[in-house]
């Protein structure tokens, strides 16, 4: 009884462990660089633009729409609050282009990643595109 407890105590902190290293394993930091504009320096900060694009599964009943449009405002809120997403919100008109998203991550595969795992794209009404972005840090929309 003692060898079976000690091999689950084992293996449950062997989990743990492992779950807690794949969660801080994101410890790369955005790439950045400094340079002098107009008399000030300025820190350029590579973030990932992600453009959410109509997908090929949009024949949701409107319920099921209505259900994945709640679920994908949580999931990029929840980006947001954690500091993940500095900038997001729909477009203005009816193209392909849905929306956009700005990431701060380290990589294009991490941003790739994210935004995958919102609902509307792993259902299908959704797709993305992303591109690495240079901007200021702490530019803001005038």
């Amino acid at each position: 009884m003692r060898r079976i407890l000690l091999t689950l105590g084992l293996t449950l902190a062997a989990t743990v462990m492992t779950a807690e290293a794949q969660q801080t394993d994101s410890t790369a930091v955005p790439e950045t660089f400094v340079y002098e504009w107009a008399g000030e320096e300025m820190t350029m900060q590579k973030y990932f633009i992600v453009f959410l694009k109509s997908g090929p599964e949009r024949s949701q009943n409107p319920e099921e729409a209505a259900r994945l449009q709640q679920q994908h405002l949580e999931y990029l809120g929840n980006l947001y609050e954690k500091g993940i997403i500095n900038l997001n919100g729909p477009t203005g008109d009816e193209s392909d282009i849905r929306g956009f998203s700005v990431y701060s991550v380290a990589t294009i595969e991490e941003a790739e990643k994210l935004a995958s795992e919102d609902p509307m794209v792993k259902a299908g009404r959704l797709e993305v595109e992303v591109h690495p972005w240079w901007l200021a840090k702490g530019s803001t929309v005038q």
